[in-house]
Protein backbone atom coordinates (compact mmCIF):
# COMPACT_ATOMS: atom_id res chain seq x y z
CA UNK A 1 0.00 0.00 0.00
CA UNK A 2 1.17 3.36 -1.00
CA UNK A 3 3.20 5.78 1.78
CA UNK A 4 2.26 9.70 1.82
CA UNK A 5 4.58 11.73 3.48
CA UNK A 6 1.83 14.67 5.00
CA UNK A 7 3.49 18.08 6.62
CA UNK A 8 0.72 19.93 8.66
CA UNK A 9 0.82 23.70 10.12
CA UNK A 10 -1.42 25.91 11.60
CA UNK A 11 -0.80 29.22 13.65
CA UNK A 12 -4.53 30.65 14.21
CA UNK A 13 -6.87 28.86 16.38
CA UNK A 14 -10.02 26.38 15.17
CA UNK A 15 -12.89 25.23 16.25
CA UNK A 16 -11.06 22.68 18.31
CA UNK A 17 -8.73 25.65 19.79
CA UNK A 18 -5.00 26.28 19.92
CA UNK A 19 -2.64 25.22 16.62
CA UNK A 20 -1.46 22.50 18.18
CA UNK A 21 -4.72 20.86 19.81
CA UNK A 22 -5.75 21.35 15.41
CA UNK A 23 -2.76 19.32 14.51
CA UNK A 24 -3.39 16.81 16.81
CA UNK A 25 -7.46 16.44 15.28
CA UNK A 26 -6.22 16.85 12.14
CA UNK A 27 -3.79 13.36 12.40
CA UNK A 28 -6.71 11.71 13.66
CA UNK A 29 -8.74 12.71 10.72
CA UNK A 30 -5.77 11.77 8.24
CA UNK A 31 -5.96 7.88 10.40
CA UNK A 32 -9.84 8.09 8.40
CA UNK A 33 -8.39 8.11 5.32
CA UNK A 34 -5.58 4.92 5.95
CA UNK A 35 -2.97 4.42 8.44
CA UNK A 36 -0.90 7.03 10.45
CA UNK A 37 2.65 4.99 10.50
CA UNK A 38 4.92 7.81 11.57
CA UNK A 39 4.08 11.26 13.57
CA UNK A 40 6.34 13.70 13.96
CA UNK A 41 7.08 16.21 17.27
CA UNK A 42 5.25 19.45 17.10
CA UNK A 43 7.61 22.09 15.99
CA UNK A 44 7.36 25.90 16.13
CA UNK A 45 8.93 27.65 12.96
CA UNK A 46 8.85 31.38 11.92
CA UNK A 47 6.30 32.06 9.05
CA UNK A 48 7.57 32.41 5.67
CA UNK A 49 7.01 35.09 2.62
CA UNK A 50 4.18 37.03 4.60
CA UNK A 51 6.56 37.36 8.03
CA UNK A 52 3.63 40.01 9.81
CA UNK A 53 1.85 36.91 11.44
CA UNK A 54 1.95 34.54 14.49
CA UNK A 55 4.70 31.66 14.61
CA UNK A 56 3.63 28.15 12.93
CA UNK A 57 2.80 24.72 14.87
CA UNK A 58 4.08 21.94 12.27
CA UNK A 59 4.52 18.39 11.81
CA UNK A 60 4.45 15.59 9.05
CA UNK A 61 3.01 12.04 9.28
CA UNK A 62 3.68 8.99 7.27
CA UNK A 63 0.03 7.53 5.98
CA UNK A 64 0.13 4.21 4.32
CA UNK A 65 -3.31 5.11 2.36
CA UNK A 66 -5.14 3.24 -0.71
CA UNK A 67 -6.35 6.60 -2.03
CA UNK A 68 -4.24 8.16 -5.10
CA UNK A 69 -3.26 11.33 -5.12
CA UNK A 70 -5.51 13.35 -6.48
CA UNK A 71 -8.50 12.23 -4.29
CA UNK A 72 -6.26 12.35 -1.13
CA UNK A 73 -5.22 15.87 -1.71
CA UNK A 74 -9.18 16.10 -2.06
CA UNK A 75 -9.18 14.78 1.06
CA UNK A 76 -6.59 17.11 2.92
CA UNK A 77 -8.42 19.95 1.68
CA UNK A 78 -11.67 18.92 2.67
CA UNK A 79 -10.24 18.31 6.23
CA UNK A 80 -8.63 21.89 5.68
CA UNK A 81 -12.28 23.32 5.28
CA UNK A 82 -13.54 21.18 8.25
CA UNK A 83 -10.97 23.28 10.31
CA UNK A 84 -12.18 26.40 8.80
CA UNK A 85 -9.21 26.85 6.33
CA UNK A 86 -10.79 29.12 3.14
CA UNK A 87 -7.86 28.87 0.79
CA UNK A 88 -10.10 31.00 -1.69
CA UNK A 89 -10.22 33.96 1.10
CA UNK A 90 -7.01 33.81 2.58
CA UNK A 91 -3.46 35.71 2.24
CA UNK A 92 -1.14 33.42 0.04
CA UNK A 93 1.46 32.36 2.94
CA UNK A 94 -1.25 33.95 5.28
CA UNK A 95 -2.39 32.76 8.62
CA UNK A 96 -4.39 30.19 8.43
CA UNK A 97 -6.15 27.53 10.75
CA UNK A 98 -5.03 24.61 9.25
CA UNK A 99 -2.47 23.62 6.50
CA UNK A 100 -2.06 20.63 4.90
CA UNK A 101 0.27 19.56 2.18
CA UNK A 102 1.02 16.69 0.00
CA UNK A 103 4.98 16.32 0.24
CA UNK A 104 5.73 13.20 -0.99
CA UNK A 105 3.45 9.77 -2.57
CA UNK A 106 6.15 6.91 -2.67
CA UNK A 107 8.57 7.76 -5.57
CA UNK A 108 6.11 9.19 -7.72
CA UNK A 109 6.64 11.98 -10.04
CA UNK A 110 3.50 14.01 -10.81
CA UNK A 111 3.17 16.94 -12.59
CA UNK A 112 -0.66 18.09 -12.77
CA UNK A 113 -2.49 21.13 -12.50
CA UNK A 114 -4.10 20.63 -9.45
CA UNK A 115 -1.15 18.97 -7.72
CA UNK A 116 3.07 18.33 -8.26
CA UNK A 117 4.88 16.04 -6.58
CA UNK A 118 7.34 15.89 -4.89
CA UNK A 119 5.97 19.12 -3.19
CA UNK A 120 8.00 21.88 -5.38
CA UNK A 121 9.42 23.79 -2.44
CA UNK A 122 9.96 20.80 0.35
CA UNK A 123 13.36 20.64 0.46
CA UNK A 124 14.17 24.18 0.70
CA UNK A 125 12.08 24.42 3.86
CA UNK A 126 12.99 24.17 7.17
CA UNK A 127 9.58 23.40 8.77
CA UNK A 128 8.81 20.74 6.35
CA UNK A 129 12.24 19.13 6.59
CA UNK A 130 12.53 19.53 10.10
CA UNK A 131 9.51 17.69 11.35
CA UNK A 132 10.14 14.93 8.21
CA UNK A 133 13.37 14.41 8.79
CA UNK A 134 12.89 12.90 12.23
CA UNK A 135 10.31 10.80 10.76
CA UNK A 136 11.68 9.67 7.61
CA UNK A 137 15.43 11.02 7.11
CA UNK A 138 15.91 8.15 4.34
CA UNK A 139 13.18 8.71 2.29
CA UNK A 140 14.81 9.77 -1.04
CA UNK A 141 13.42 12.57 -2.84
CA UNK A 142 12.47 11.31 -6.48
CA UNK A 143 13.56 13.57 -8.22
CA UNK A 144 16.70 15.36 -6.32
CA UNK A 145 17.77 12.11 -5.62
CA UNK A 146 18.80 13.09 -2.23
CA UNK A 147 17.90 11.82 1.20
CA UNK A 148 15.60 13.84 3.69
CA UNK A 149 18.67 13.91 6.00
CA UNK A 150 20.71 15.36 3.63
CA UNK A 151 18.28 18.43 2.61
CA UNK A 152 18.15 19.29 5.84
CA UNK A 153 22.14 19.44 6.01
CA UNK A 154 22.59 21.48 2.98
CA UNK A 155 19.53 24.13 3.94
CA UNK A 156 21.64 27.77 4.99
CA UNK A 157 21.56 27.59 8.78
CA UNK A 158 20.48 31.24 8.80
CA UNK A 159 17.55 30.36 7.69
CA UNK A 160 16.62 28.15 10.53
CA UNK A 161 14.60 29.12 13.14
CA UNK A 162 12.89 25.63 14.26
CA UNK A 163 11.96 24.45 17.74
CA UNK A 164 11.17 21.33 18.60
CA UNK A 165 8.36 21.87 21.24
CA UNK A 166 6.68 18.21 22.02
CA UNK A 167 7.22 14.55 21.42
Amino acid sequence: MPIAAIGLGANLPSTVGAPAKTIAAAIERLAECGRVTARSALYRTAPVGYVDQPAFVNAAVLLQTELRPLPLLDTLLEIERSFGRDRAAGTPKGPRTLDLDLLLYDDLVLDEPELTLPHPAMHQRWFVLAPLGEIAQEWRHPVLRRTIAELLAGLPQEDSSVARISE
